[in-house]
C-alpha cells in the first residue's frame, strides 16, 4: 500500500507542477509542427484521430449531461466515429448532443491553453489521459479500443518519464494541434457532404451519409449550412482565443 501511496503522491506532483512559459521561438515553432499536423495531408492522417476521439467524447459528455442513457462509442480506421446514446429522438436533448461534437477539440484546445498558460502542461496531459481512460469504459469495438489505449499510453508515458521541457512541448503540440485542426474537421464535414450517397448510408437525398449538419436541421429546421456556420464561428473563436493564451 505504501508503494501505491508514493506512486499516487508523485503522479499527483507531476500533474500540479507549474512550469515557465516557453520562449517565443520554440512556441512558434511548435506552432508550425502543429500547423503541419492539422493542414498537411498526412498530418492531418494522424491527429484526426486524436480529434475524432475528442469529438465523439464531446458527444458523449453532453448526452450524459442531458439525460440521456450511453450505449457506447465505436472509431473507426478511416478516422471516422459515432456516439450511440438511447433517450427521445428529438428535443433539446439530442440537439445539444449532435452540437456538441464539432466543437469539442476546440473547446478541449482552450481549456487546454487555460492550463498550458496557467503553467500546468502536466496537469493537460494527464486530464487528456483521463479521459482516454474514462472512454475505454465506452468504446465497443477493437480498433477504437486500440486508439485510446496507444493515445493514452503514449501521452501518461511521455507526461510520467519525460524532462520538464519535453512535457511542456508536447502539452503545447496538442493544444495547438487541436485548436488548428478543429476547423479543419468542418471542412472536412462540408467536403464529404457534397460527396454523392454510398449505396449503404442514410442520410440527405443524393449526399453523404448525415453529418451532425444535417441531423440538426432535421432537428430544428434550420439549414445544415447555418449548423456549419455555427461550427466554424465555435472553432474560430477557440482557436483566437486559445492563441492569445499562448502567446508569450
Amino acid at each position: 500500500m505504501n508503494g501505491v501511496g508514493e506512486v499516487v503522491t508523485d503522479l499527483w506532483a507531476r500533474a500540479t507542477a507549474t512550469h515557465a512559459p516557453l520562449d517565443l521561438p520554440l512556441v512558434l515553432a511548435l506552432a508550425g509542427a502543429a500547423l503541419l499536423l492539422a493542414w498537411s495531408p498526412w498530418g492531418y492522417r494522424v491527429i484526426r484521430h486524436l480529434v475524432t476521439l475528442v469529438h465523439e467524447a464531446g458527444h458523449a459528455l453532453v448526452a450524459v449531461l442531458a439525460g440521456r442513457r450511453l450505449s457506447g462509442i465505436r472509431l473507426h480506421s478511416d478516422t471516422s466515429g459515432v456516439t450511440l446514446s438511447r433517450g427521445r429522438p428529438r428535443g433539446p436533448g439530442m440537439v445539444l448532443t449532435l452540437a456538441a461534437g464539432y466543437p469539442a477539440p476546440a473547446l478541449a484546445g482552450l481549456a487546454g491553453a487555460w492550463l498550458v498558460g496557467a503553467g500546468y502542461s502536466a496537469g493537460g496531459l494527464w486530464l487528456l489521459v483521463l479521459t482516454c481512460a474514462l472512454m475505454l469504459l465506452l468504446v465497443r469495438n477493437l480498433y477504437g479500443l486500440w486508439v485510446v489505449l496507444v493515445t493514452g499510453a503514449a501521452v501518461g508515458a511521455l507526461s510520467w518519464a519525460a524532462p520538464p521541457v519535453a512535457v511542456q512541448a508536447a502539452a503545447y503540440l496538442v493544444v495547438l494541434s487541436l485548436l488548428l485542426a478543429a476547423p479543419r474537421s468542418v471542412m472536412e464535414m462540408q467536403r464529404q457532404r457534397r460527396r454523392p450517397r454510398r449505396p449503404h448510408g442514410h442520410g440527405r437525398p443524393g449526399g453523404a451519409p448525415a453529418s451532425d449538419a444535417d441531423q440538426l436541421a432535421g432537428l430544428t429546421g434550420l439549414p445544415a449550412g447555418v449548423w456549419t456556420g455555427v461550427f466554424w464561428l465555435a472553432c474560430l473563436a477557440c482557436l483566437g482565443a486559445g492563441g492569445w493564451i499562448l502567446w508569450p
